[in-house]
C-alpha cells in the first residue's frame, strides 16, 4: 500500500515491510517531539512542556526555571547579571530586549542552544565581555539560558584582565543562584490497535504516564482504531515491551 500522510496527528502509514522487525512481529518507530521539565533537587516534580529541539546529550539537559538577578559592585562600578531561560535563538533577542537598561554603560551577554552560541562584547573591549559571560555558562553545565550582564560605570578603569574576571565572575554566580530543572524529550508514537484490545492498551499507556492521548476511528480499516501519544524519551522501550507482553496480536506503531 502507497503511503498516505495522516494530517491529523502528522503521521504516516507505511508499508508494511518498512518498520523495524520486533519479536512477535511488533514494529515500532517514534519521533521526538515535545519535552517535560522536571525540577531538580525538589521534593516533588515541577513538569512543563515546551516546544521540541534536539538537545546536546540526545535526549535531556538542564536548563533555568525562571529568570534570576545577581548585583555586584566592583571598583565603584555596578554589575548586574540577568539570567533567563530560552527555548531557541530567537527567543534571544526576545529577552535581551525585556531586560537591557538603555541607561546602563554596556548590556553584554551570551546565550547557548544546544549547540548554537552567541556573545557581544557591547562597546567593552574585544573578548572581556561576551566571551567571559559565555564561558560562565559553560561551565554551569546549563543549556538554553541567557545571561545578560549591565554595567553602570563607576569611573576607575579595570584592565583587560579585570573586565574579564568580572563579566565572568557575576555570570557565574547569577547562574549559581539560579534554581535548574532537567528538561526530558517527548516522543509521538501512534499504534493502530483493534477495538478489543484498547482496554488493554490504555491500561499500558496510563500506568507510564503518557500524556496527549488522542484517538481517531477513521482508519480506513473494520474494528481498527489509531491510538497517538506522547511519552518521555527514555521509558519508550519499557512500554514497548510491556505493550508486547499484553497484546496477543501483531501492533504497528507509527512515526510521522
Amino acid at each position: 500500500m502507497p503511503a498516505v500522510a495522516l494530517t491529523k496527528y502528522n503521521l504516516i502509514y507505511h508499508q508494511r515491510a518498512a518498520p523495524i522487525k520486533h519479536n512477535r512481529s511488533i514494529r515500532i518507530c517514534a519521533s521526538i517531539l515535545g519535552i517535560g521539565c522536571i525540577a531538580a533537587g525538589a521534593n516533588k516534580a515541577m513538569v512543563t512542556t515546551a516546544a521540541s529541539s534536539s538537545s546536546s546529550n540526545g535526549g535531556a539537559y538542564t536548563t533555568i526555571k525562571e529568570r534570576v538577578r545577581f548585583e555586584k559592585e566592583i571598583k565603584k562600578s555596578k554589575f548586574i547579571a540577568i539570567a533567563g531561560p530560552i527555548p531557541d535563538e530567537q527567543s534571544a533577542q526576545s529577552f535581551l530586549s525585556q531586560v537591557r537598561d538603555q541607561r546602563a554603560t554596556h548590556n553584554c551577554w551570551a546565550y547557548k542552544v544546544g549547540d548554537q552560541y552567541r556573545s557581544n562584547d557591547d562597546g567593552e573591549p574585544s573578548g572581556t565581555a561576551g566571551k567571559p559571560i559565555h564561558s560562565a555558562i559553560e561551565s554551569s553545565g546549563i543549556d538554553r539560558v541567557m545571561v545578560v550582564v549591565i554595567r553602570h560605570f563607576g569611573g576607575i578603569k579595570l584592565g583587560t584582565g579585570g573586565l574579564v574576571r568580572a563579566y565572568g565572575g557575576v555570570a557565574s554566580e547569577c547562574l549559581k543562584n539560579a534554581p535548574t530543572c532537567l528538561v526530558k524529550s517527548k516522543v509521538r508514537m501512534g499504534v493502530e490497535v483493534p477495538f478489543d484490545l484498547l482496554g488493554v492498551l490504555y491500561h499500558q499507556l496510563q500506568s507510564f504516564q503518557v500524556e496527549d492521548i488522542k484517538q481517531d476511528y477513521e482508519t480506513g480499516k473494520d474494528g481498527i482504531t489509531m491510538v497517538t501519544f506522547q511519552v518521555d524519551f527514555d521509558r519508550i522501550e519499557k512500554l514497548e515491551d510491556a505493550i508486547k507482553s499484553h497484546c496477543s496480536r501483531d501492533l504497528v506503531f507509527y512515526k510521522r
